[in-house]
């Protein structure tokens, strides 16, 4: 096919789509049905519907072929595991019994058998249940799920194309099951489940599916030879099967490298790579393997993990570099949309300027089908729309929101100096023990305490105008009072005030700090039901006032015990936004730890002893590729010593992480000179604490023992058999007691009973310290 034909059969798609709906409805149906208020029958069919109607939005907008399979009740790793029958032995009777209940036993646990390992998908927020497989483990096809989504589709008369994880991603994802030993490899099991993978494939055939998209974005980061190897095997293997749909082979979130030419040899079809995150390597590399004759390409030239409009114009020239690499050139987000919100038309609160900025998931479908009209019929096609983007973009670069000239200023002066604590970390701890003089292994939470219908109402009805800020604020220090008197009858001995008035970690400091934007329905999904509105850093950001202070001080009036003031950090703040792209992220992250410093050294001055600081995003925005790692660790690591390092040798600096992998980070963390550092450790049986002894981490540390993202409520003893574990990598006066996360999202009877159990835990191993 010439250039001209195939921009001339251009096509518009995407990988995936927002799956809650407007309103949030899948969300509600799947707590309505863990509640029992709606049964299996009325959550498939509000399924259906948002299905339905995900697809008729796609199709009413312009895209050509929608995708199947990306829909998912809590998560499409986990749906895969169903799908090629990797179910855990102890939930393989739960399934059995009823497929549904134990499809959300593996996801959330249940009194007698714990959940999957949750943990972040790559460099996002999106979290996945981590498949756990072993030598034994024997993988059964079953696509009832996959075709029966495809179906669906072909009945409105669309055409579909089923999305799946790869089976080499898939494989590389999992962990050894419990019991397994810890250097079992994933990946030796793929001879064993490529006949699965073939199955599913002739099933989705049989059922009408023309293309199957294969999702394997774990080839973007650095792999082994042998890791090459198995996906030339892999698709080896299920390429030269006959009876099969064409193969689309999709990449995402970077750059493809040595996988590249591996993939272009391969017997299938088509390749989708990124030419957003990695447009040059991605260029280069495609060139350099001659392109993909007689292929499909689908190229993701739309963001489709932000929330900017695309530059159309470099977008099309993109494109066209494209033309005569492949056969047929489709265009396509980058990736799933299931990154960003649904609709921007939905915002009142954002000014129309500044809201043409914006573009959420449809007005992501729309750019990918101008450009692919663009594509193939020539620019004359969308001039309107090709205007109306430049004006968009030349409105963004000259707002003052975008540019402050004293932030500037500031942030150019900051010198080394200024992220050095005043001491080494020995006199510190020194100082803060005998300032703070706490029990061996002390007790703590991670800070908040769970958001009850009843805050959830007084914040409905304070911006309804049901209740003025007086009533409001009446509510949120009696909320705090029954905190920190519960914290105190359970024996905890560092408190929190329960952060009653914060609706989210991030945009809670996002509304008070200049440079952001807030939505009201920018929700995306975080994982299961849990979704949050990212805040939009659209500007240079400073703090007109104090933040936290109020509360944190009216809190410490109830207690003689410490409270903590808590903090989102940095890098959090712009991983859990959507962060402006028009400047290096080094530079943002320079202007929020700033912000944020002013708030911790305000914090000690109303007499705050302990500010912890949290970064659970740390090792989430680690880049995928080995050679970027020192560059976005050294600005990263910097940015908290910048926020933390004004304050006095005896106030104690703590940090927060949870839900990824640390092992790669174990320096960065050391570098962040934290005095404490609480991980998530339950799920993984502290497998973190042994990471920081390998390390020889010389702070202190606490590996939580309560696992908060499931609802079961762990015994006394099972958090003291954690605790002793976490002794065997730190020292007792290093270790602390502590749940792996925040409480915003459990129950109270929960939160009591397990609490409870964490306080006797800690005193059980304290007394058998004592008398060892």
């Amino acid at each position: 096919m010439t250039a001209k034909s195939a921009a001339a059969a251009a096509r518009a798609t995407v990988y995936g789509y927002p799956r809650q709906g407007q309103g949030r409805e899948l969300k509600k149906a799947i707590e309505g049905y863990w509640k029992g208020r709606v049964d299996a029958d009325a959550l498939r069919a509000t399924a259906t519907e948002l299905r339905r109607t995900n697809w008729r939005q796609l199709a009413e907008a312009g895209i050509h072929e929608v995708p199947t399979g990306d829909f998912s009740y809590y998560d499409h790793v986990l749906d895969t595991s169903v799908m090629v029958g990797a179910i855990p032995e102890r939930h393989r009777a739960a399934v059995e019994a009823d497929a549904l209940e134990g499809y959300f036993a593996m996801a959330r646990g249940t009194q007698d058998a714990a959940p999957l390992e949750m943990t972040k998908w790559f460099d996002t927020n999106y979290h996945y249940l981590v498949p756990e497989l072993g030598p034994d483990t024997v993988f059964t096809a079953d696509s009832t799920q996959q075709v029966a989504a495809l179906g669906q589709a072909l009945a409105l008369g669309l055409t579909a194309r089923p999305v799946l994880v790869g089976p080499v991603t898939y494989l590389l994802l999992a962990k050894p099951a419990p019991g397994v030993a810890a250097d079992f490899d994933p990946l030796t099991l793929l001879d064993r489940l490529l006949p699965v993978y073939a199955q599913v494939l002739t099933d989705l055939r049989t059922a009408g599916a023309e293309w199957v998209q294969l999702d394997e974005p774990a080839l973007v980061q650095d792999r082994t030879p042998a890791e090459l190897n198995a996906a030339a095997r892999a698709y080896r293997d299920l390429g030269g099967r006959t009876d099969r749909p064409k193969l689309l082979v999709a990449s995402y979130f970077d750059r493809l490298g040595d996988a590249l030419p591996v993939l272009a040899k391969a017997p299938v079809e088509g390749l989708a790579l990124d030419f957003t995150e990695a447009a040059a390597a991605n260029l280069d590399a495609l060139a350099a393997v001659g392109g993909l004759p007689g292929k499909r390409l689908v190229a993701g030239v739309v963001n489709g993990r932000n929330i900017w409009v695309n530059d159309l114009e470099k977008a099309l020239a993109t494109l066209g570099t494209l033309l005569g690499l492949a056969d047929r050139v489709d265009v396509a987000a980058s990736c799933s949309l299931l990154h960003v919100p649904l609709d921007a038309t939905a915002e009142r609160d954002i000014e129309p300027q500044i809201l043409r900025w914006l573009a959420f998931a449809r007005q992501k479908t729309a750019e990918i089908v101008t450009l692919a009209k663009g594509l193939g019929g020539g620019t004359d096609t969308i001039a309107a729309e090709l205007a109306a983007n430049r004006a968009d973009l030349a409105s963004r670069a000259g707002s003052a929101l975008t540019h402050d000239p004293a932030v500037r200023a500031r942030t150019a002066a900051v010198t080394a100096t200024d992220g050095r604590r005043s001491q080494p970390y020995p006199e510190r701890a020194a100082a803060q023990r005998a300032h703070l003089r706490l029990p061996l292994l002390p007790t703590t939470t991670i800070g908040s305490f769970p958001q009850t219908t009843e805050l959830r109402t007084a914040r409905a009805d304070l911006r309804a105008g049901r209740i003025d800020s007086a009533g409001y604020e009446e509510r949120i220090r009696a909320e705090i009072g029954e905190v920190i008197s519960f914290q105190e009858k359970t024996g905890l001995d560092v408190l929190v005030h329960g952060e009653a008035e914060r609706n989210d970690m991030v945009q809670y400091f996002a509304e008070q700090l200049t440079g952001y934007l807030a939505t009201q329905h920018g929700w995306v999904q975080s994982y299961g039901t849990r979704y949050v509105r990212p805040p939009i850093l659209a500007g240079d950001i400073s703090r007109p006032e104090a933040m936290t202070v109020r509360w944190t001080t009216y809190a410490q009036s109830l207690t003689a015990k410490p409270v903590k003031g808590m903090l989102t950090g940095p890098v959090t703040m712009l991983a859990w936004s959507f962060v402006r792209d028009d400047q290096p992220l080094a530079d943002t992250a320079r202007q929020v730890a700033l912000a944020l410093r002013d708030e911790v050294n305000d914090l000690e001055a109303a007499g705050t002893s302990v500010i912890q600081v949290d970064e659970p995003a740390l090792r989430e925005t680690l880049p995928l590729r080995a050679c970027d790692h020192p560059e976005y660790l050294a600005w990263a690591t910097e940015a908290f010593r910048l926020t933390t390092a004004g304050v006095r040798p005896d106030t104690q600096i703590h940090t927060h992480m949870c839900y990824a992998e640390f092992g790669d980070i174990v320096q960065a963390i050391d570098d962040l000179d934290a005095d404490v550092i609480s991980l998530e450790a339950a799920r993984s049986h502290m497998q973190v604490a042994r990471e920081l002894a390998g390390h020889g981490y010389p702070r202190e540390a606490g590996p939580g023992v309560y696992d908060i993202h499931s609802p079961r409520v762990p015994g006394a003893d099972e958090a003291a058999a954690l605790l002793r574990r976490g002794l065997e990598a730190i020292p007792a006066e290093r270790l602390w007691v502590n749940p792996d996360c925040g409480l915003k999202t459990r129950a109270w009877p929960e939160t009591r009973a397990s609490l409870e159990n964490l306080v006797t835990a800690a005193r059980t191993v304290r007394t058998e310290l004592s008398a060892s």
